[in-house]
């Protein structure tokens, strides 16, 4: 299992940035997939989750609203649309992987929004 994640970078208040995370060694739609995030001196925490039970995606409440989280089964890769973006985004952001009791987790990518 690899999760590779891509498309951080440096951001402006109120600018937008699209993170991808492609998968290899199994099927995305066959497990729970999650975006999290880890600002520095913070834990890691989950901000948006989507299921293969056909319920809808899930958000934390900092960042409902402005965050869109989606798939390409075809393409085997997750995608974090962020929009609206604030300086309390700043963190490596994360793809994870809950797949038959384990978790898996990808090397992360930074997103800093600064002006």
């Amino acid at each position: 299992v690899q999760l590779v994640e891509s498309g951080g970078g440096l951001v402006q208040p109120g600018g937008s940035l699209s993170l991808s995370c492609a998968a290899s060694g199994f099927t995305i739609s066959s497990g729970l997939m999650s975006w999290a995030r880890q600002a520095p001196g913070k834990g890691r925490e989950v901000v948006a989750t989507i299921t293969n039970t056909g319920t809808g995606p899930l958000y934390t409440r900092s960042v409902k609203g402005r965050f869109t989280i989606s798939r390409d089964d075809a393409r085997n890769t997750m995608y974090l649309q962020m929009n609206s973006l604030k300086s309390d985004d700043t963190a490596v952001y994360y793809c994870r992987a809950d797949l038959h009791g384990r978790v898996y987790w990808g090397r992360g990518t930074q997103v800093t929004v600064s002006s």
